[in-house]
């Protein structure tokens, strides 16, 4: 997972849009008014009903005690976790509801639980958002070029890709190699000044968090830490990152230097996917183009939001029908950097 501080670019212009057969203000133009609008209603429904869901199954695997079970609700518990943290996701981009104090509100207490720093996040987010498919200032899975590959040892190799699906605990203390900046610390290049004191909050937040988890370790046992919080929280991890990687690896996704880079260009540089029988438990967060054109949209409007702009989009609009797993094994083969050269350039097999 690769990031970067934000070099100076030139503002993009409508008129650069004329590259594409559509603007943005074709596809908002096609989506139905209501998409726009986040429901407080709606969205506490899905908030409580995760929370109801991740009680229900710490009620059942304390019941149980069983290391029979304990594996499936390792999983069932890391994935309702995910779940939280796409909940926590909407308050980010404040289409949870209209009101800031509660986006924050319901941010922190999806985020927290999960050791994520809710503001810390939020801010680096904004800046992935602002700058995605730009390989100069993206802030998240950007591809490295074949220079920098070829000067990779074997060690860091095999942590960015083989074990890059337990990265983000990394990501959000040490961003990546050669670009610094904690999700933690106020003082980090990520965030401006006046936002010292959100950065704080969420970390002191965190702290206390931790707090708590080494005193339940204390009073039930390190196995009873190492069941009821570790192992699901690692599930969480692989499929945070599973997802994200998945949102914006694949072959024939363009990626661009910054010269020839702006937004909309960027943000159609995504691909949709279907995840199963997750999806609804996830909040579709694989329907992922609309969401990066428009990320103040509510996560249950995406489905119709999509179905708006595919016409418009035509070829333009990318989904994969593969299984994810088989998604996976071809982007972990297939794209592994991308030229030295070149405004806009695709990812590379190993040579």
């Amino acid at each position: 997972m690769q990031l970067s501080t934000r070099p100076t670019r030139p503002t993009s212009s409508f008129s650069r849009e004329s590259e594409l057969p559509f603007t943005l203000k074709d596809l908002k133009d096609a989506i139905p008014n209501y998409c726009f609008e986040p429901s407080t209603q709606r969205s506490l429904a899905y908030f409580f009903l995760d929370i109801g869901v991740v009680a229900g199954l710490y009620a059942i695997a304390y019941s149980l005690n069983s290391w029979l079970f304990f594996p499936l609700f390792w999983l069932a518990q890391g994935t309702m976790f995910w779940a939280l943290f796409v909940i926590g996701h909407d308050c980010g981009h404040g289409s949870f509801s209209k009101h800031k104090w509660l986006n924050n509100l319901i941010g922190h207490l999806t985020h927290t639980p999960i050791l994520v720093p809710y503001h810390g996040w939020r801010i680096s987010h904004r800046t992935h958002h602002a700058n995605t498919g730009n390989i100069d200032t993206d802030e998240s899975w950007y591809p490295i070029s074949e220079d920098i590959y070829n000067e990779m040892g074997p060690v860091g190799r095999s942590i960015r890709f083989s074990l890059f699906l337990l990265a983000y605990p990394f990501y959000l203390f040490f961003r990546s190699p050669g670009r610094q900046g904690s999700h933690f610390l106020p003082s980090s290049p990520l965030f401006r000044a006046s936002e010292k004191w959100d950065v704080i909050t969420s970390t002191t937040c965190i702290v206390l968090f931790v707090g708590f988890l080494a005193g339940v370790g204390f009073v039930c046992g390190p196995l009873f830490l190492f069941n009821f919080y570790v192992m699901p929280y690692l599930v969480f991890v692989v499929w945070l990152d599973l997802v994200t990687y998945l949102h914006h690896t694949e072959a024939d996704i363009p990626w661009y230097r910054n010269d020839s880079w702006y937004f909309l260009k960027g943000a159609i540089s995504t691909i949709d996917r279907d995840y199963g029988i997750f999806n609804n438990i996830h909040h579709n967060i694989g329907t992922h183009v609309a969401h990066h054109l428009f990320l103040n949209m509510p996560h249950y409007h995406l489905k119709a939001a999509t179905a708006a702009i595919k016409p418009v989009m035509g070829e333009h609009f990318r989904e994969s029908k593969d299984s994810i797993w088989t998604s996976f094994w071809r982007a972990a083969r297939e794209c592994i950097y991308v030229p030295n050269e070149g405004q806009k350039v695709y990812y590379k097999k190993r040579s």
